[in-house]
């Protein structure tokens, strides 16, 4: 199709024409929009502005408030929505006098109890009294409320736990995530069941340096529906309470005989030896686990943990050494006996033996 100027009257291309350049504008009409470094610098002076007048709004001191960087602000104003959304509160903690909210974002509130992350109403003299710290998860594991008294047990403060990560697969190794994984979705497939389940997760370098490692935790708890008036279409939470392990010796070999007994295994792990101080932790004599195998006294939900471990040691030219799990182990009497259990391959017998420490 040919389109004709309506001046002259002549063929004109689809791109060009013969006006005037400037001449086919609307007067009035902006120019297209052109960055420069002047107003890429007042947008980044904006968004600064108003992460610092969100990092003003937390519940924190002053001094840690100093110590947030701005993906850490925004990574804990996304905690606390999502804690806001499962536990609604009232008032509002007034932000620090040496951080103030400027005008634009003084409209702007994060639902917050005095002293503590939107969550759960229990204060600091109640936390104090657990023997572990309380978690709440949404059903994809993302982190929703954890209470102050984390610091007590991994060394990190919530703050810290979220530069890692906004997910509970970002507060454990990396083994454990798989285990972790599995356990929420069997409590997801069963509401108001508990699970129970140990998991190595992150501590600080001090802790980490002390202990040789992670820290073993005990994580006991069910998915249910906040109970929100407001919210009734409040998402399942997955609450649970977070109990330390007691931490091994450096050296268990050099632990009171009264607390451990060892073991020799085979490779498929049935029982090739064990010592006589057996019978005082689980209740068998040694000839009753003489040929059995290890895994018959494994709880069911540790032994994909055990299979681990025991795969770490015992498979492949470039395995592992040595391996540690805490564990369960069913006893005679038909309780379970929690166990921090060492694995080191012995490559001159081709045995694994096991220091196994008790953990009541």
């Amino acid at each position: 199709m040919t389109i004709f100027c309506s001046h002259c009257h002549r063929p004109l291309p689809a791109e060009r024409g013969c006006l005037p350049h400037g001449a086919g504008q609307v007067p009035g009409a902006s120019k297209p929009f052109r960055s420069t470094k002047g107003a890429s610098k007042a947008r980044r002076d904006q968004i600064n502005a108003e992460l610092q007048a969100l990092r003003a709004l937390l519940p924190m001191s002053c001094r840690e408030k100093e110590r947030l960087s701005y993906l850490n602000t925004m990574a804990l104003v996304c905690l606390r929505l999502r804690a806001a959304r499962l536990f609604p509160t009232g008032e509002q903690r007034p932000p620090c006098a040496s951080a103030p909210v400027r005008p634009r974002a003084s409209n702007r509130t994060l639902p917050s109890e005095p002293g503590l992350p939107a969550g759960p109403a229990l204060g600091t003299d109640l936390l104090s009294l657990l023997p572990g710290f309380l978690l709440v998860l949404l059903a994809d594991g993302k982190l929703a409320y954890v209470s102050e008294n984390v610091h007590d047990v991994l060394g990190l403060s919530t703050a810290e736990l979220l530069s890692h990560g906004d997910t509970v697969f970002d507060m454990v190794e990396g083994t454990a995530r798989e285990v972790v994984r599995e356990k929420l979705l069997l409590a997801q497939e069963q509401p108001g069941a508990a699970v129970t389940f140990i998991s190595e997760m992150r501590t600080s370098k001090a802790l980490r340096l002390r202990h040789g490692g992670g820290r073993a935790v005990v994580v006991r708890g069910r998915f249910m529906a906040p109970h929100v008036p407001t919210a009734p279409a409040a998402p399942l939470a997955f609450v649970a309470l977070c109990t330390p392990v007691a931490q091994p010796p450096a050296h268990s070999d050099a632990a009171s005989p009264d607390e451990l007994f060892h073991s020799v295994h085979g490779l498929d792990m049935a029982f090739a030896d064990v010592t006589e101080s057996v019978v005082y932790h689980l209740g068998y004599r040694r000839d009753e686990l003489l040929g059995r195998s290890w895994y018959s006294l494994l709880h069911p939900e540790d032994a994909q943990l055990a299979a681990a471990q025991h795969r770490a040691v015992a498979l492949g030219p470039g395995a592992s050494p040595s391996a540690a799990a805490v564990l369960r182990l069913l006893r005679a009497d038909r309780t379970w006996l929690w166990l921090h259990t060492a694995l080191r391959r012995d490559r001159s017998s081709g045995s694994i033996r096991c220091t196994s420490r008790s953990l009541r």
